[in-house]
């Protein structure tokens, strides 16, 4: 990771273990009042994530290949389905 992509800033731990995330890093992760983290606790260290893009990036590992096996090689292949499935839902 290149020095350009690292914010470094600090919280206190409060009684109830509860800190506040600096306005910065809040910013650079995307989150806003009311939206999850994720904390991943590797070797003693810790990643904080926005919980949202945390799941799309596990939806995606765990769909990767998945449009190979069903036939999918292009985005007009992608667009073709979602045509006949919108014909049939239509048909019915």
């Amino acid at each position: 990771m290149s020095e350009t992509n690292v914010l470094i800033n600090d919280a206190r731990v409060m009684s109830k273990g509860q800190i506040t995330i600096p306005k910065n890093i809040r910013a650079a992760l995307g989150v806003s009042p009311g939206d999850r983290v994720t904390f991943i606790v590797e070797n003693g260290s810790v990643r904080v994530i926005n919980s949202a893009i945390y799941a799309m990036q596990k939806f995606q590992e765990q769909m990767k290949g998945e449009a190979e096996k069903a036939g999918f090689t292009s985005e007009e292949d992608v667009a073709r389905w979602i045509t006949s499935t919108r014909r049939e839902e239509n048909a019915d």
